[in-house]
């Protein structure tokens, strides 16, 4: 049987721009808040007295609870004003890093970072939701092209200016810095994004039957094998990622302020590409842009993994190559998953979704941690073999990917 096509709100196209940059840069705050704990690692290892794999445990924690909120949300984010639910858990999210600066100790951070997974976990799914609303299909590459470029933005400017304030006002200036952007941009959102109903139009699942939808999301097979996909995605990336910076401290003997240059050189160039990729996905496929992508970036992983001793211009030549690919390939993926389910759905969907990569964010920071070692002289071990389980992981996605289809497209329908 054929699948019903549903229609989408279309807005006009200067209205749309606005709509997109402001959720870009909703996940501007999200993304500096997860990945500014990564080059922060080796002042938190200095002023906590911990090892990589308690940073990778704080980073857990965060992944974890994301993974939870997503999948509570998927019973109700499909109830209410998508621009009132970003708008109410934006808010929580910016408390949370409020309770991070304010950490006298690890443990209280640690709890804080869980927090902050609770309520920034649902931003991802709410804004990926958002563009299923008002994105056509066809054009999804292009506007999640868009909205990821704040992982690029957060690597060029708030991930570098974070290490930089806490390299001179302490390791908790970034979360302050945060809570100020994250007012202004909460600020900005409340005034430009539309209010988006179209989708309570459809019956509301009763309460009672919440619960059996949910795990009936979760038998689809259209959608595990999309959910699939995605978690191998995130655990390959994650078992490097959390780890770069300890590294490049640890071994290559950055001080923690270089790794700032090393960040702004891979982030310059995942802002060049992140758009080329999304409308390369656009023109050739989702799915088989993906795969290239996925393939392309076991070159990088394997390369950041097995470093000879390098200066600094050097590994600014050599990470943007990891940044482009490892995080470019999730542009694809991204626009893809959005084509999966029925637009009632969609919301739902995305939010199992996003707590599902959350799971395997935390899955890979915590194998990842597993495998390392720091001896004496803080020199790390065990990078390369989460570099070849990265890999493999990675040939895994490229042949899954072909298996994974999405839904009947929808029609436009004027706002």
């Amino acid at each position: 049987m054929k699948a019903a096509v549903h229609p989408v709100a279309v807005l006009d196209p200067a209205r749309e721009r606005w709509m997109l940059w402001l959720l870009a840069l909703t996940q501007f705050t999200v993304i500096m808040d997860f990945m500014v704990m990564m080059p922060l690692a080796p002042q938190l290892m200095q002023a906590f007295h911990i090892g990589p794999a308690a940073v990778s445990g704080a980073v857990s924690a965060y992944a974890w609870c994301a993974g939870l909120s997503g999948l509570l949300a998927a019973t109700y984010i499909d109830r209410y004003d998508r621009k009132r639910l970003l708008l109410t858990m934006f808010c929580l999210f910016t408390v949370s890093n409020l309770a991070c600066a304010l950490a006298p100790n690890f443990h209280v951070l640690l709890w804080s970072r869980a927090f902050a997974g609770l309520t920034g976990g649902v931003l991802g799914a709410i804004v990926m939701a958002i563009i299923g609303d008002v994105i056509p299909a066809g054009r999804r590459g292009a506007a999640t092209g868009i909205v990821m470029t704040s992982f690029a933005m957060a690597a060029v400017g708030g991930v570098p200016i974070g290490v930089v304030l806490a390299a001179h006002f302490g390791w908790a200036s970034p979360f302050f810095l945060l809570v100020v952007l994250s007012l202004l941009v909460w600020l900005g959102a409340a005034r430009v994004l539309p209010s988006l109903t179209a989708h309570l139009a459809a019956t509301p699942v009763p309460l009672r039957e919440v619960l059996p939808n949910l795990l009936a999301l979760l038998r689809e097979p259209r959608h595990v094998q999309a959910f699939a996909l995605s978690v191998v995605n995130m655990t390959a990336g994650m078992l490097l990622i959390p780890f770069v910076s300890p590294m490049l401290v640890g071994n290559q003997g950055l001080a923690p302020l270089d790794v700032t240059w090393v960040y702004l050189a891979g982030g310059c160039a995942t802002l060049v590409t992140a758009r080329m990729v999304g409308r390369w996905a656009d023109r050739a496929g989702k799915q088989t842009v993906y795969r290239w992508m996925a393939l392309f970036s076991i070159v990088p992983m394997l390369l950041i993994t097995h470093l000879p001793q390098l200066p600094l211009l050097a590994l600014m030549l050599v990470f943007p190559l990891f940044m482009v690919f490892v995080s470019g390939r999730t542009i694809p993926l991204q626009a893809l998953l959005t084509t999966i389910p029925a637009p009632h759905k969609r919301g739902a969907f995305l939010s199992a979704n996003s707590a599902l990569q959350s799971v395997g964010n935390g899955l890979g920071a915590w194998l990842g941690g597993l495998t390392l070692q720091t001896d004496a002289a803080g020199h790390i071990s065990g990078y390369g073999i989460n570099g070849w389980l990265a890999a493999g992981l990675s040939l895994l996605t490229v042949w899954w990917a072909a298996r994974v289809s999405g839904a009947a497209p929808a029609l436009p329908l004027k706002a």
